[in-house]
């Protein structure tokens, strides 16, 4: 079930419909779904224009799906409060209605021949690299959605992209700007850093019983043991079902009469196309000449395909030498199916206007669906049918399962009942045990229920995936105990000798920093040596990344060096130096590098643009919530 749940919840079409509901989720979290928080107010108006109970609806059954993917393996449909999802969902379609509100009052719109075209592009619609309805058919279903609500998705997400591209489109930043920016991009730094560790000052550290005591008895709360439980369970796995199955072959037949008749034969039109873009830079009557410069040229032998790579200027098509795969009756309207339709196996159509440009359009095969043959489809016959029983019989053992469990004091009767092993597993915390059992959220949360563990009762059923199910009992309840000094006496020495080498070293270096500020001479410090560095740029990786961060944050040195003194991630402490800042010769930046540090800067200024107007539309908006 849950794998089902992922699959259906991957691929383009859950992008799209979860990428119109994401601004709320970027805002606070997955985490703000996992809560007891209740509540929800759905549907709303958008400056008079309503949002269904049904945009609603479907739009968290998508989200809901979509988390639980990320969830993982182990997710748990029930750490997901519905009521939650519901309300942000609307309102991330809220914001949505307003962005596509802007997006028209600023005159966008997208055609449907353009959407049908993103359509057979797609993907996820295609098999073997080429449109597929079936599969298009498939995919929108399990998404629960219909042709019609998914184009109307995709329009809506078009045109919110159409005015977040002309904000990022018309951004600018001027040209000193960039010579900035590249100048401290490129700036390289002389460095000298001097690491020293904890391992010398380590040694020479002394603890008295009374230290080791103190600090045992001001922080006694960090020395308990957890929380565990040991408990024993009954697993009902349906891959050990399968031995009690066997195939019947008379059903197998029957099977296969079904499918046959539930077949019918479809028509399927293999396409290819040339297309000339009409653009700013290639107007209407162009691009028509080039189409029929094209069309003389095939009609005189040249290879379509060939001419597809070299001319189209479709890129998804292109490369495939024009291949647009397989088409069937209403997937695409006006005169590009008209021009499908119209032609015959092999043939060649005549310049064709769209709201792209023109179309060469050539049906390179027309052929009917084949029906199955049983040879070719028996042993997925027998899969679906051995799975068709095995899952009946896991459905009638896990309701057995239930009922005895419940019935039961303990799980000795159900494990007769049932022919089941009872398994003991080892005692375990909160944070989950060592397999793939006990590190089950689910079990951990049934295994620490309150009302198990004084009652001693069974636990309802529980769903580990798709395939297994268990019921399990708490045997014993180890609560929480204060460990003794003794027996955290290794670990109050570690925690108490790494404490005081921490403090020498910081004094030690402390005093040398302040001797250099004064302009010492750079000296070794118990046995660590300076490490120098000429001209390192900011990607240098060779020097420590904290040294690096810190050597890029002192200010240049007047005089000498300037000095900063730093912890490293593994304890180790060092003082580090920039003796020299050396700027860029900016005449040696090509125009080409310049401008593309002017294009980097400008999309970053059109995100800024583009958040500030969403902020500017929801504050101007007349939202009201019913």
């Amino acid at each position: 079930m849950l794998q089902n749940i992922r699959d259906n919840s991957q691929g383009i079409v859950a992008k799209i419909i979860v990428g119109l509901i994401v601004v709320t989720f970027a805002l606070f979290g997955v985490e703000s779904l996992v809560s007891l928080t209740s509540g929800s107010n759905a549907p709303a108006t958008v400056n008079g224009v309503d949002i269904s109970e049904r945009d609603v609806l479907q739009g968290a059954d998508l989200q809901r799906r979509q988390l639980l993917a990320q969830m993982g393996e182990n997710a748990d449909p029930t750490l997901l409060d519905d009521n939650l999802i519901r309300k942000a969902t609307l309102d991330n379609l809220i914001q949505q209605e307003i962005l596509v509100q802007s997006a028209t009052n600023q005159d966008m719109a997208i055609s449907d021949q353009a959407l049908d075209q993103m359509i057979v592009n797609t993907q996820d619609f295609k098999v073997d690299g080429v449109f597929n309805p079936d599969r298009y058919q498939a995919v929108l279903r399990n998404a629960g959605l219909t042709p019609m609500m998914y184009k109307n998705l995709l329009r809506k997400e078009s045109l919110i992209g159409y005015e977040r591209s002309g904000y990022m489109g018309s951004a600018f930043v001027l040209s000193s700007e960039a010579e900035k920016i590249i100048t401290l991009d490129r700036q390289t730094r002389d460095l000298a850093y001097l690491k020293v560790g904890l391992q010398d000052y380590m040694k020479d550290v002394s603890l008295t019983p009374a230290e080791l005591t103190a600090y045992y008895d001001a922080h006694q709360q960090d020395f308990m043991t957890d929380e565990q439980v040991a408990i024993e369970y009954l697993l009902i796995n349906k891959a050990d079902l399968l031995k009690e199955v066997k195939v019947d072959d008379a059903e197998l037949q029957g099977q296969f009469e079904q499918l046959k008749a539930a077949f019918k034969s479809e028509e399927q039109r293999t396409v290819s196309h040339i297309m000339i873009e009409v653009s700013d830079s290639v107007d209407d009557a162009a691009a028509l000449a080039k189409a029929q410069d094209l069309e003389k040229k095939l009609a005189a032998g040249e290879d379509f395909a060939e001419l597809a790579k070299t001319e189209s200027d479709d890129p998804g098509s292109a490369s495939d030498g024009g291949n647009l795969g397989v088409y069937q009756k209403g997937m695409l309207d006006g005169p590009f199916e008209q021009a499908v339709y119209s032609l015959k196996a092999g043939e060649v159509s005549e310049p064709v206007r769209t709201a792209f440009g023109y179309h060469i359009i050539k049906l390179t095969d027309l052929s009917e669906s084949k029906a199955p043959v049983f040879e070719e489809v028996k042993d997925q016959l027998i899969a679906e049918q051995l799975d068709n029983k095995v899952e009946q019989i896991y459905v009638e053992r896990v309701g057995q399962l239930t009922d005895l469990a419940f019935s039961s004091g303990d799980l000795q009767e159900p494990a007769a009942e049932l022919n089941l092993k009872i398994v003991e597993a080892a005692p375990f915390s909160r944070k989950g045990g060592n397999d793939d059992v006990t590190s089950n959220q689910r079990v951990v949360r049934a295994a620490f229920n309150e009302e198990l563990i004084r009652d001693g009762f069974n636990s309802d059923p529980i769903e580990l995936d798709s395939g297994r199910t268990l019921v399990l009992r708490v045997k014993e309840h180890i609560r929480p105990r204060q460990l003794s000094e003794e027996e955290v006496r290794p670990q109050l020495t570690e925690i108490l000798t790494l404490q005081k080498a921490g403090e020498a070293l910081q004094a030690s270096l402390e005093a040398e920093l302040e001797k250099l500020q004064q302009g010492a001479e750079r000296k070794p410090v118990n046995g660590a040596e300076w490490q120098v560095a000429d001209a390192v740029g900011r990607a240098d990786r060779k020097q420590p990344a904290e040294v690096m961060d810190a050597a890029f944050k002192l200010p240049k040195p007047e005089q000498g060096a300037s000095y900063s003194l730093i912890t490293l991630n593994d304890g180790a402490q060092a003082i580090v130096a920039v003796t020299a800042v050396h700027e860029p010769d900016l005449s040696a930046v090509s125009a080409d590098e310049k401008k593309a540090m002017r294009n980097i800067l400008s999309q970053r200024s059109g995100q800024f643009d583009y958040q500030a107007m969403m902020e500017a539309r929801k504050n101007a908006a007349e939202i009201e919530r019913l």
